[in-house]
């Protein structure tokens, strides 16, 4: 059981890595219709079919092909998300000269003990029986 939990929780992590969402895997039969139709309207086999809608023949096949735009839109894994991290170092031209700074030393204590705590030895209310 613990190894199925397992296998699972590591298939959701690599899904959310490759950014699969719920909502296309609810179109991958609006996905396998539109390859069907291309099949038969073009002749195209599947990997052709990904090449114009996911790969290096969309652009052209979005030029030619403007009555499917709707279809084109239904499809799943059209999410652009992009994420940009930018990072800018910046140095500043001011260059100290060492002469500038003078660095000064004491020696008086900065500190300061309080005893906050009572110890029941000082009041004396705990006493040893003593031999009369």
């Amino acid at each position: 059981m613990n190894k199925l939990i397992a296998i699972l929780l590591s298939g959701f992590i690599l899904t959310q890595s490759f950014q699969i969402s719920i909502d296309d895997i609810m179109q991958l039969d609006e996905l396998i219709e539109h390859a069907q139709f291309h099949k038969q309207e073009y002749g195209d086999n599947f990997f052709v079919f990904l090449s114009k809608h996911y790969g290096e023949l969309k652009v052209e096949h979005t030029e030619h092909n403007h009555k499917e735009q709707n279809d084109h839109e239904q499809l799943p894994f059209q999410c652009q998300g992009h994420y940009v991290s930018l990072l800018a170092i910046v140095q500043s031209p001011f260059q100290p000269s060492s002469d500038t700074f003078e660095i000064t030393s004491t020696n008086e204590a900065n500190f300061h003990y309080l005893n906050l705590y009572a110890s029941i030895s000082d009041t004396q209310l705990l006493q040893p029986p003593r031999q009369a």
